[in-house]
């Protein structure tokens, strides 16, 4: 049996993983989902100061405080920015990384590096306007991924503003990921194929690609089949 530490993406908190970790410990896992640094149960008025290595650290501190072992390392959409970079802190812990939908990190480089200029204009606006924070979307930004009426208003109710910081902060990497064992998830409903970085690192013998088709937000619109498909890469 494996042992899932599961990090949600931008603006969400743990409470996004509970169907899936139901899932998964009824298959017999041990699950740790984390909610990071000035989000949901953990927001507080700093989360503006709140920077990427203090997710990272969060993760981690998840990973040695519990004196877990065969980790599966699970990083949605944004947090797949930590999480590459946690993997590559905890040694022999790891027992593979799985990103699903997710960016990944490259060193020196931040989670809005990849965007272009109109978007990061958009972003910019967006911390001004959060005093420095990412503000939660609208229920619009969920149309056509797979989601419930249900679904759709968790994540408008729920969701955080998500401290700035960490999405322009560079990423520092102790190992490269190519050399972890990993598994991408592609949710179909947000893409084809996977973005340019990720279908680079696809050919290293390491990784592999599993496609789901879902919207980006699987762990909402699909908890079984995502639960299903990390616990074949726990095996």
């Amino acid at each position: 049996m494996g042992e899932f530490v599961l990090v949600p993406g931008a603006r969400l908190g743990a409470w996004a993983w509970d169907a899936v970790a139901g899932s998964l410990r009824g298959a017999g896992h041990a699950v740790y989902a984390v909610t990071l640094s000035g989000l949901a149960e953990r927001r507080d008025p700093d989360a503006d100061r709140v920077g990427q290595q203090q997710h990272v650290d969060d993760i981690v501190s998840v990973i040695e405080g519990n004196e877990l072992y065969d980790v599966v390392l699970v990083g949605h959409s944004y947090s797949g920015i930590p999480v590459g970079q946690a993997a590559g802190r905890i040694g022999d812990r790891l027992q593979r990384v799985v990103y699903v939908d997710s960016s990944i990190p490259a060193e020196g480089q931040s989670f809005v590096d990849g965007w272009d200029e109109d978007d990061r204009a958009w972003l910019e606006e967006q911390l001004v306007e959060g005093d420095g924070t990412w503000l939660p979307a609208e229920a619009e930004h969920f149309v056509d991924q797979d989601l419930s009426d249900e679904a759709v208003r968790q994540l408008v109710l729920r969701s955080t503003p998500h401290p700035g910081l960490t999405l322009t902060q560079p990423a520092q990497l102790a190992r490269p990921i190519g050399e972890l064992p990993t598994t991408y998830v592609k949710c179909l409903m947000a893409g084809d194929t996977p973005a340019p970085d990720v279908r680079e690192k696809l050919e290293s013998p390491h990784w592999e690609l599993v496609e789901l088709q879902t919207g980006h937000w699987p762990m909402l619109s699909q908890p079984e089949a995502l639960a299903q498909l990390l616990s074949a890469a726990a095996r």
